[in-house]
């Protein structure tokens, strides 16, 4: 957890004397659902995110036991079961949209590509993704989506479920990020 905090401090303080934006209602949504069985997919809508808009580093948080699922039972084991979220409460992704210029966003959505590290219960991913960003009425919009596996994270599935949990998680995001002042 230290190592969490010191992560977010650092690039709050590197992103101290540049212009930020930043959320902290982000959406976060994961989807591990195979066909024919209950949808395993869940909604975390308090991510933070912070960007800095001079040189397109992006931070985010999310607490895991914020993902909310319809189905409390399966809530319940993700966290207990498969995130460990006790003993493994954030996840972080730290990284860098490339060629970002806050200057060429306008209403319409333009790509970009996302580098980073994403860790999750203390294993680290490099990520590489396309962004859609926009800037309307002020915010910048970013939304993007990417797949990861399980294993990546050592979180291993039993086998009595294994079927029922697809092998590639799709996790999507949509940040509206506001000026920090």
């Amino acid at each position: 957890m230290k190592k969490i905090i010191l992560l977010i401090a650092i690039v709050a303080t590197s992103m101290a004397s540049a212009q930020k934006y930043f959320t902290k209602t982000g959406l976060t949504e994961f989807k591990a659902s195979v066909e024919a069985f209950e949808p395993v997919e869940a909604k975390n809508e308090s991510t933070t995110a912070i960007l800095n808009t001079e040189t397109g580093d992006i931070a985010a948080l999310l607490f895991v036991k914020a993902f909310h699922f319809e189905i409390a039972l399966m809530e319940e084991h993700f966290n207990e079961n498969y995130m460990d979220s006790d003993k493994f409460p954030k996840a972080t992704f730290k990284g860098k949209i490339e060629d970002f210029s806050i200057e060429s966003l306008t209403p319409t959505e333009k790509e970009f590509t996302l580098k980073g590290m994403l860790t999750v219960r203390g294993k680290t991913k490099s990520i590489e993704s396309i962004v859609q960003i926009k800037n309307t009425d002020g915010k910048i919009v970013l939304s993007s989506e990417f797949s990861v596996s399980p294993k990546d994270f050592d979180i291993e599935i039993p086998s009595i479920v294994r079927k029922k949990i697809a092998e590639s998680i799709y996790i999507k995001f949509c940040y509206e990020l506001i000026e920090k002042k």
